[in-house]
């Protein structure tokens, strides 16, 4: 399948054709000069446009992920990155895409926001993914979440999918810093189907800088550089990941404590009578089953520690977020006492 892989067959013909904004920064991109080609205000020290192909951390990524930068798609949050799928990919009241519940919820509202199909493949029981009936499917694109959220298991199979699928495949790996299965970065070279989207709002502690990774082939790479706004993502948040990236050891150590605490709170779960439940964990929360998870939700919320009801989507269970060594033991706390 992979040396069969028709790219331009599953893009959309309106953008293979497109013709991209060439902005003043693509057109000039050294850093000294006279600028008056932007209608930049020249005074002050923001006032400059960032660099639209976020060249300095896209060079940084590549060296940390052993890619080529023309791999590295840079997105304003994960986000941007499942709307540019639908874009590049999907034509509007015609394509379907494939999720598979429960999942990241994003994927399904996007997929309306660009008036896309659903096909919805739940997960088995054992929360992993339901294969045979995924590949009897004609849709453009397949969403999977691994580790999965909200469930937190790394998906086994995904291997099967990208052999045996014929559309894009985006693995969603937002949580795999937590997990000690590998990254299917170093597939993208032998799956001419295959996006990994990452981020820097979970492990690198940046949610409020809203950067989002892709890797993919560079032919990928291309269609979504040519398909998103021409100044994606600020000066202001390329710095902050560039920072975060050149701090490892922060970097290491919090994710060290994140798994240690992580494990001590899966123990202390256990032990609550209101827990029927505690599901294992490749990610940086904890899914648990209770009697009544509205309830229980709601009387942690009276005492101001906010958890996930996710009872719409698995009965009675709530998603806890790995806190500091502080909240988590104030969450145990509380819990003892419902």
């Amino acid at each position: 399948m992979n040396n069969e892989f028709d790219l331009k067959s599953k893009v959309r013909a309106n953008i293979w054709s497109l013709s991209p904004y060439s902005s003043a920064r693509d057109e000039f991109t050294g850093t000294e000069g006279v600028f008056l080609d932007a209608n930049e205000n020249p005074y002050g020290s923001n006032n400059r446009y960032p660099d639209p192909h976020q060249r300095e951390l896209k060079h940084a990524l590549a060296e940390i992920k052993s890619v080529s930068d023309k791999n590295i798609f840079i997105g304003n949050g994960s986000d941007e990155v499942i709307d540019l799928v639908y874009r590049v990919f999907c034509e509007p009241s015609k394509d379907s895409v494939i999720i598979c519940p429960p999942t990241y919820g994003m994927y399904e509202v996007s997929a309306n926001i660009n008036n896309v199909g659903l096909i919805r493949i739940p997960l088995t029981q054992k929360f992993e993914l339901d294969i045979d009936n995924i590949l009897k499917q004609n849709a453009k694109a397949i969403f999977i979440c691994s580790p999965n959220n909200p469930t937190g298991n790394y998906l086994r199979n995904i291997e099967t999918i990208l052999e045996k699928f014929d559309g894009i495949v985006v693995v969603d790996e937002a949580y795999i810093d937590f997990s000690e299965n590998k990254s299917y970065i170093n597939h993208i070279t032998k799956h001419p189907n295959l996006i990994v989207m990452q981020t820097f709002s979970k492990a690198w502690g940046l949610a409020s800088a809203r950067v989002g990774v892709a890797y993919a082939s560079k032919d990928i790479i291309k269609l979504m550089n040519k398909t998103k706004p021409p100044y994606n993502v600020s000066k202001f948040n390329q710095d902050k990941a560039i920072e975060a990236l050149a701090n490892s050891k922060q970097y290491q150590e919090q994710i060290k404590i994140i798994l240690e605490q992580r494990s001590l709170l899966s123990n202390e779960l256990e032990k609550i009578d209101c827990v029927k439940k505690v599901y294992p964990s490749d990610a940086n929360f904890i899914l648990i089953e209770v009697d009544d998870a509205t309830d229980i939700y709601n009387k942690l919320v009276s005492k101001k520690i906010i958890t996930r009801n996710r009872t719409t989507q698995i009965k009675n269970c709530i998603r806890i977020t790995v806190g500091t060594i502080e909240e988590n033991r104030e969450l145990i706390n509380e819990l003892k006492r419902i």
